[in-house]
């Protein structure tokens, strides 16, 4: 198993050819070492041999890093804050997720629920700084909440040309909210849910609306830049979308938006009813994720379809995430996270949900921790470095599994059957992490279509 350092230091002597302190014979303990371990792995046999297998770094590489660095890399992080005071230090990092993985694993992120009135079903949600995080209803309303004053605004959802101002057709709710990488846009679903809303930010000025492009509820977008982006719909079509200089400079006293028609339009061949898009920055490729249990890559430069491949598992396929540094894609099913590698979709590991019938309904990366929400109103952490859940440090014993509160359902007939019959928990249809990943908001609602009701939730 590795260990996770906080911090990494690189000192260059500025006078002599070796580092204080510097002492060979503790490089060749580390060397041998690794060589201990790497030969361990090697002559470890398992019941099952695996038919794919990542190898991160060779022995060689290991080896050269250690001898080119001598005894001036410290990982104390008392070196850190030290040098960083005095900038004596050449090469100077802080793993970001470190807060997160000690929070997570001694058990410090205690729930502050949140009351969001009479929503219905919380699909999706992003942080748009470190006091606002804004998310989408299945009612189509787009809302932001302080998680300083507490206080709730719902943002007017932008209308078409083609539409009727008090038409509530094509109303299946808002599926995603996506940030372009400089955090100047926002883009979600309009008041018709084909078609795409523009917001400027910090203001949530509106900005345009993308019509024409899909026949169908749009399910999930994504940015390639501060200026394309990307829609997948259930009409199986993805969209190319632009945001010019000239739509974000058109500025009025009055609050007004454009209207925009998509750049290119395509099938997505093999699919069925697009549920989720993500971007590959290492690749320049994004990944479309069908209900039909395929995953289908496209260039991002040229927009043409390179591979499609049938996944494992066809039953609900409705989350994915990327992790670029480890070249891993998480798709959520019913039953278990499977983790394709990128290059060749290949499947590397299905991580099972450890509760049957829980299914995988949101999943996210914070550096190597793997984040899905289940309909089971549990939280799992799933850690990519030791290749199990993560464990507790509190209680060796167990894994780390946050348990979200009940939040609200709407009275009505149907619910007081169900609860007679079965505990109610909601679904995590949606989590994020802040910057720091020291807050983690969580939100979803009732898992029956025909219940109305959400839950929302902020840890810190």
């Amino acid at each position: 198993m590795q260990t996770q350092k906080m911090s990494r230091i690189v000192v260059t002597p500025v006078y002599g050819l070796r580092p204080p302190r510097f002492e060979l014979y503790r490089i060749q303990e580390r060397i041998n070492k690794i060589r201990a371990l790497k030969l361990l792995e090697q002559n470890r046999k398992t019941e099952k041999p695996e038919d794919f297998i990542i190898y991160d770094e060779s022995d060689s590489d290991d080896e050269a890093e250690l001898l080119k660095q001598g005894n001036s890399a410290s990982y104390n992080f008392v070196d850190f804050v030290r040098h960083r005071e005095y900038q004596t230090a050449r090469h100077i990092v802080v793993s970001p997720e470190y807060g997160n993985r000690h929070i997570l694993t001694h058990e410090l992120f205690k729930e502050n629920p949140i009351n969001l009135g009479h929503v219905n079903k919380v699909f999706c949600s992003q942080w748009l700084s470190d006091r606002q995080v804004v998310f989408g209803t299945k009612c189509n309303k787009l809302m932001v909440y302080d998680v300083q004053t507490r206080k709730l605004d719902q943002i007017p959802s932008l209308i078409s040309r083609s539409e009727l101002p008090n038409s509530n057709e094509q109303s299946s709710g808002i599926h995603s909210v996506q940030l372009n990488p400089s955090k100047t846009l926002l883009a979600t679903g309009a008041k018709n849910t084909c078609d795409i809303a523009v917001y400027r930010l910090p203001t949530l000025d509106p900005v345009c609306v993308g019509e024409n492009g899909h026949k169908d509820w749009v399910f999930d977008a994504c940015w390639l830049d501060d200026e394309f982006l990307v829609s997948g719909s259930r009409d199986t079509k993805l969209a190319l979308w632009r945001i010019t200089e000239d739509v974000l400079e058109a500025k009025s006293e009055t609050p007004t938006h454009k209207t925009i028609l998509p750049v290119v339009l395509k099938d997505c061949r093999n699919a069925q009813k697009i549920r989720a898009i993500s971007f590959n920055q290492a690749n320049q490729e994004f990944a479309a994720l069908s209900s039909n249990g395929f995953i289908h890559v496209f260039d991002a430069q040229t927009f043409k379809q390179e591979m499609s491949r049938k996944l494992p598992s066809s039953q609900e396929n409705v989350c994915m995430a990327v992790q670029c540094s480890r070249s891993v894609y998480a798709i959520g099913c019913k039953s278990y996270t499977l983790l394709l590698d990128t290059r060749t979709l290949q499947a590397v590991k299905k991580i099972s949900s450890r509760y049957s019938g829980c299914g995988i309904r949101s999943a996210s990366f914070q550096g190597d921790i793997l984040t899905v929400g289940t309909g089971l109103g549990l939280v799992m952490f799933y850690d990519l470095i030791a290749g199990k859940y993560l464990e507790s440090s509190i209680n060796s014993s167990r894994t780390v599994i946050l348990k979200v509160s009940k939040g609200y359902v709407f009275p009505d007939e149907e619910y007081m059957d169900i609860v007679q019959h079965v505990k109610y928990v909601p679904t995590i249809y949606t989590h994020c992490y802040d910057a720091t990943g020291m807050r983690l908001f969580t939100a979803g609602g009732p898992l029956p279509a025909t219940l109305t009701g959400n839950y929302a939730g902020l840890w810190q």
